[in-house]
């Protein structure tokens, strides 16, 4: 397979190299992120400040990609290996890589274990890094969210672009309001929600969150293109925005949302899982009467030129990893269910998710 030089990629870049075709694979070829495009960041900026946080994701890009490449000078994946968090630091992304980095570094699985984090455009310009690599030590943690925001912005990079290592973690969302809201069911929610659609404003940390909330609109009755949704950078400003009055609801992640609910600021309605959660006393959304059931799944990717070689160690790693009582602990603290898949049964799963979730939007008119 030959290669054209690509004008996208950083300065002094290595070209990629001439390896054989990935074992497993979404798509047949890589896809530069093209910088003449603006960066959809998922927030409403004027003009000036679009800009601004376009040219930003770049910047951050690039200099991780350096990141990246200095620190992987030696291909083993068990001297060397770069965990890429495609969000800020703080979120689940984050939170993912840097639990799986304690986890090989307190039980030797890898040498030297780095985190890095590209930020921007619900996850995607980290795909787009990860797409122009040839490193087969490189792992980066994706799901839901990515696509779901590739496919709500059309973005140019694609998680087909990369390669699936392992699924490896899913967790859920929770419905919140303030402490102090009327609102003290789902019931009483929904009820003022369909009475004034515009007049009750949702937030959410990200693609995910706000396609939960669109799909309890579409279960609810409530018209999804009547629904006042103001986005978020991560949990944080969620809980913000609840606490400052600016929304009155939200959906998030239990790992990022619980902790407020237990220092008394939020209180959960109900969560989007199957089953109830073990430790959590509230009910599914589900036996409220509200068929939402979407799974924020995580999974780890590499660069599209691995090798089947590459892709049995990598997965010999996250297999390691996930067996540590390090692991282990973290997938209880966080409420994760494990849910291990991989190899064609993973390139199908990854496909189907992309089918659904743009079935998704194509019905709430997105």
């Amino acid at each position: 397979m030959s290669h054209s030089a690509d004008p996208s990629m950083p300065a002094g870049s290595p070209p990629p190299a001439e390896d054989p075709p990935p074992r497993h694979s979404l798509g047949t070829q890589t896809q530069a992120i093209d910088l003449s495009r603006p960066v959809p960041t998922g927030r409403r900026f004027g003009v000036g400040s679009a800009v601004f946080s376009a040219v930003a994701a770049v910047v951050v890009a690039a200099a991780a990609y350096f990141s990246i490449e200095s620190a992987s000078s030696g291909t083993d994946v068990r001297s060397n290996m770069t965990l890429i968090a495609p969000a800020a630091a703080g979120g689940g992304w984050d939170t993912f890589q840097r639990e799986a980095q304690q986890a090989m570094r307190a039980n030797q699985i890898v040498n030297n274990v780095q985190v890095v984090n590209i930020p921007g455009a619900g996850g995607t310009i980290g795909v787009g890094q990860l797409s122009q690599m040839t490193d087969p030590n490189v792992m980066m943690v994706g799901g839901t969210g990515q696509i779901a925001a590739q496919l709500k912005n059309d973005t140019p990079a694609k998680i087909q672009d990369v390669q699936p290592v392992a699924r490896v973690v899913e967790e859920y969302d929770l419905i919140l309001v303030p402490a102090d809201s009327p609102h003290r069911s789902m019931a009483d929610l929904v009820a003022a929600w369909a009475e004034d659609p515009e007049a009750l404003a949702w937030s959410g940390g990200g693609s995910f969150d706000q396609l939960v909330i669109t799909d309890l609109a579409t279960t609810a009755g409530v018209d999804p293109g009547r629904i006042t949704y103001i986005p978020s950078d991560g949990g944080g400003e969620v809980v913000q925005a609840m606490l400052n009055g600016t929304v009155q609801a939200a959906s998030g992640g239990v790992a990022d949302m619980y902790p407020h609910v237990e220092s008394g600021r939020l209180r959960m309605l109900g969560v989007a899982s199957e089953e109830r959660l073990p430790g959590l006393d509230v009910p599914t959304l589900a036996e409220q009467g509200y068929d939402v059931t979407l799974t924020n799944w995580r999974a780890l990717f590499a660069a599209p030129t691995v090798t089947g070689e590459d892709l049995d160690a990598l997965q010999e790693v996250v297999a390691e990893t996930t067996a540590t009582p390090e692991w282990k602990a973290t997938v209880e603290r966080n409420y994760w269910r494990e849910v291990p898949l991989q190899d064609e049964q993973m390139d199908a799963f990854v496909q189907d998710e992309i089918d659904r979730i743009a079935g998704l939007y194509e019905e709430i008119g997105s």
